[in-house]
């Protein structure tokens, strides 16, 4: 349904700026941003992720008790899945065209994302585990711009994009079973791709867009049984995560 809502309000974004379009006489300056070959601007991003799980062959299989190191949910596990929770960037624009309707364009954000892990067990027992992480991304990507009709264009895009963690991780070494963490990697790359249109105002250019992505490899920390150390219960039944996000923006220039 959230997923939904985010093309609903984006279709609605479209068509009324349309209708703006059809009824411009004197097409509006947009600040003078494609006047000029190189520009620069900042953006506003909602964000809203979730993990692709794929779970080992023994995933079901019960975590062994333990006197040591005591675990709350020792019965069989029957499903594992992610919600997606939502998140906000905050950043900057950088573009520079090629040809009127061909731009390259990098936008590095500082990201504030959630992601939720949920479990459950045949004894009616369930529990979930929030993976919160703040990363800077550094996208890269192709736009396909229509031709300009009145204050109103249409584009496209397409790239890929690298993320770093700078949030500390979880110092859960010594933690009890039932407090253990997932953990991700702190780098990872990911393809994107969505769609937008550019909305020109007499001193401005406002952008809004619906940008999809997907991870390319797992970016699961992996925490197996070391020495005395019994392996992460939480992690140990996935074999890989993908993360997903898609993420509505306002990008201004």
């Amino acid at each position: 349904m959230i997923r939904a809502g985010y093309l609903i309000v984006f279709l609605l974004v479209i068509c009324t700026c349309k209708s703006w379009a059809q009824y411009t006489i004197v097409p509006s300056w947009g600040g003078g941003a494609d006047q000029q070959d190189l520009s620069f601007g900042f953006t506003f991003q909602y964000v809203n992720s979730d993990f692709k799980i794929v779970k080992k062959p023994d995933w079901q299989t019960a975590v062994p008790p333990s006197n040591i190191n005591p675990f709350s949910y020792n019965g069989r596990l029957t499903s594992i899945s992610s919600s997606s929770v939502p998140g906000f960037g905050i950043g900057f624009i950088t573009r520079y065209s090629f040809t009127e309707h061909l731009e390259v364009r990098t936008t590095p954000q500082l990201v504030f994302s959630d992601k939720s892990i949920s479990y459950t067990y045949d004894d009616d027992k369930s529990t979930s585990k929030t993976v919160s992480t703040t990363s800077v991304d550094v996208p890269l990507s192709l736009k396909f711009k229509s031709d300009r009709i009145g204050d109103f264009r249409m584009y496209v895009l397409g790239g890929v994009k690298t993320s770093f963690a700078i949030s500390k991780k979880p110092d859960d070494v010594d933690a009890a079973l039932d407090d253990k963490k997932v953990k991700m990697g702190r780098n990872y790359n990911a393809w994107e791709a969505g769609f937008g249109c550019d909305i020109y105002f007499e001193y401005f250019k406002l952008s809004p867009e619906l940008k999809f992505s997907n991870s390319f490899g797992n970016v699961l920390q992996a925490e197996p049984a070391v020495g005395n150390k019994p392996a992460n219960p939480f992690s140990s039944p996935i074999s890989k995560l993908f993360l997903h996000t898609i993420s509505f923006s306002l990008y201004f220039e």
